[in-house]
């Protein structure tokens, strides 16, 4: 019989209080008609309900890739155990998983992404679980928030304290899927998944196989279907016999507001001269500075925000391939892109499956990590996972607890107020106004980074900002490099409210970071 069925017929195969594993990464990879098509079988018959489900990384985006916002609705949608979230501008409307989040209309968690890839791999050898140490005194902890995100969640705790070996690990018991629901490019008739249009794998292959171990069903939303045998078997990465269903869906999305770019895929390779460089500006002086840490040779990891930038700094200044970057979709090398494209890649030297990827992050195989920030408390935690008042300007952790766990170095970026009134010139940065708030704060409103656990173990901690660098010691923040045009009592210690100290032996930083040319990096 014929594996091939439309998407209706797919989401007629899901049971009431089935928990359902996604394969996305917000619009990468997202299988958006599947998910589409169980909203719409459930605004039909009012099937499936009490649904559960798992999300490594966001499903779908706000820009037109809806992803789980398909199925959020009430009694469709009773738990969901996620990464991160779609998230977006405050001048867009909230999307309504979110609206259920805050609302406490489900049960909902933010689990570090490496952590939720650890539990479906772990569900699916029969292991009793996740034992790990990552996400240690962070909201991941029982201690603080347990990875809940509302009241239902709360009552409802899903990682728990563990002794074991003389340490203290955090335990996260199986949740086992009943259904998967993956995406690739093409699929034969046997099912057999082949990924020449994707920019990533993340995990479809762990969660084709945990869903079978389980006796569960695995969906394949695919653009094409090619014939039986005619796959190269180098080429396959999820073999036809995990796969029970192909939903054909030929307008498939890429990524986020892009249908198909072959860079982004690895099947053309841009020339370098082809990227844009960063715009001028203080975001710019920020990411320059952020990229002086860097050296030739080493491996680092990106995240969003002003780190993103760091990339086509080494570019402008003519070191492209300098440093290999790493991120958690699973690119290898290249040019991470910017903007709605973040989380993909061109030129990369290669693929790697996310939960690979973050099986590196985690063991603090690389060199260091450039990382952004919301907000910094006195003892250096940070937050980038929770923001009470507008919640989806943040996507949640994501990756970021399992790459900062054990990361030797973490350069985290941002301004020190915000919306500052600041004056670039090439001979220094004014603040002419001061902003609305400090980002330096007493205590951060979620515990996304330790820095207690940094400085216990030894990680060398940066914050750089517009005004200083400042480091994490062990008495708190120390500001010891000062941005020329700066006043160090004005704008760091008394705009910080005192939480941020100065250095006895504070240095200026270069004025070279100022400058609208080429500033030379010493690679």
């Amino acid at each position: 019989m014929s594996k091939i069925v439309s998407a209706a017929d797919a989401a007629a195969r899901i049971g009431d209080d089935a928990v359902v594993s996604v394969s996305s990464s917000s619009g990468l990879g997202c299988p958006d008609a599947v998910l589409a098509a169980i909203g719409a079988r459930f605004e039909a018959e009012g099937h499936p309900r009490g649904l559960t489900t798992l999300h490594p990384i966001a499903a779908g985006d706000m820009y037109g890739v809806k992803g789980v916002d398909h199925i959020a609705r009430d009694g469709l949608l009773t738990k969901i155990v996620a990464g991160s979230y779609p998230s977006g501008p405050s001048s867009l409307p909230m999307p309504e998983i979110w609206r259920m989040v805050v609302e406490n209309r489900v049960a909902a968690y933010n689990v570090p992404s490496g952590i939720l890839f650890d539990m479906n791999r772990d569900a699916g050898a029969r292991r009793p679980g996740v034992l790990t140490r990552v996400g240690l005194d962070t909201f991941v902890d029982p201690i603080r928030e347990g990875c809940a995100m509302n009241d239902r969640a709360a009552a409802d705790p899903i990682v728990f304290r563990q002794e074991f070996g003389g340490q203290t690990w955090l335990h996260f018991p199986n949740i086992i899927p009943d259904v998967a629901i993956i995406r690739a490019t093409t699929a034969d008739e046997h099912g057999n998944l082949t990924y020449e249009h994707e920019g990533a794998y993340l995990g479809a292959l762990e969660q084709a196989i945990t869903a079978r171990n389980h006796g569960g069903l695995v969906i394949a939303q695919v653009k094409r279907v090619t014939a039986r045998g005619s796959l190269r078997p180098h080429d396959v990465h999820v073999p036809g016999h995990l796969v029970d269903l192909i939903v054909i869906a030929e307008d498939q999305m890429q990524t986020t507001e892009t249908p198909y770019d072959p860079a982004i895929s690895g099947q053309v390779m841009r020339p370098w001269d082809s990227f844009t460089f960063a715009e001028h500006g203080v975001e710019k002086v920020i990411a320059r500075r952020a990229a002086m840490e860097l050296k030739r040779g080493q491996t680092a990891n990106l995240g969003f925000g002003i780190s993103a930038m760091v990339p086509r700094i080494l570019l402008e200044a003519g070191h492209p391939d300098a440093v290999t970057w790493a991120i958690e979709q699973g690119a290898v090398g290249g040019m991470p892109l910017t903007g709605f494209a973040f989380g993909c890649a061109s030129n990369a030297d290669a693929y790697v499956p996310s939960p690979q990827q973050f099986t590196y992050f985690q063991g603090g195989g690389f060199d260091l990590s450039f990382l952004s920030f919301l907000e910094v408390d006195v003892e250096g935690n940070v937050n980038v996972s929770k923001l009470g008042k507008k919640p989806y300007l943040t996507a949640g952790c994501g990756g970021f607890v399992d790459i900062t766990a054990n990361a030797p170095e973490i350069v985290f970026s941002g301004f020190f107020e915000a919306a500052a009134d600041l004056e670039l010139t090439a001979d220094g940065l004014r603040v002419r106004a001061p902003g609305k708030f400090t980002k330096m704060v007493e205590t951060v409103e979620h515990v996304t980074f330790s820095g207690r656990r940094a400085v216990e173990t030894g990680q060398k901690v940066l914050y750089i900002t517009e005004r200083c660098v400042i480091r994490l010691t062990a008495d708190g923040l120390l500001a010891t490099e000062i941005m020329p045009g700066i006043e160090p009592q004005r704008d760091i210690v008394e705009a910080s409210q005192g939480r941020v100290k100065l250095a006895e032996n504070a240095t200026l930083m270069p004025k070279s970071l100022l400058a609208e040319g080429v500033m030379e990096l010493p690679l």
